[in-house]
């Protein structure tokens, strides 16, 4: 298994384009809050703002050192 689990999610703007973000966290940690992360460009797709969410998410999670927000 992992060491992150990672979760993609997408939401809806007023505007009608779709945000994406995600969650990491520990896989082995119960009840240990992860982070998440709330990207700011949008897209005309839901599917379009998922594949950022699934790619963002992949590369915070298999970074060494993650930056520090």
């Amino acid at each position: 298994m992992g060491q992150f689990v990672v979760s993609p999610t997408t939401h809806p703007t007023d505007c009608g384009r779709f945000r994406a973000s995600f969650s990491v966290q520990r896989s082995q940690c119960n009840g240990s809050p992860g982070r998440v992360f709330r990207l700011s460009k949008t897209f005309a797709s839901r599917e379009g703002a998922r594949l950022l969410a699934v790619t963002q998410g992949w590369l915070q999670a298999s970074m060494t050192h993650p930056p520090e927000c």
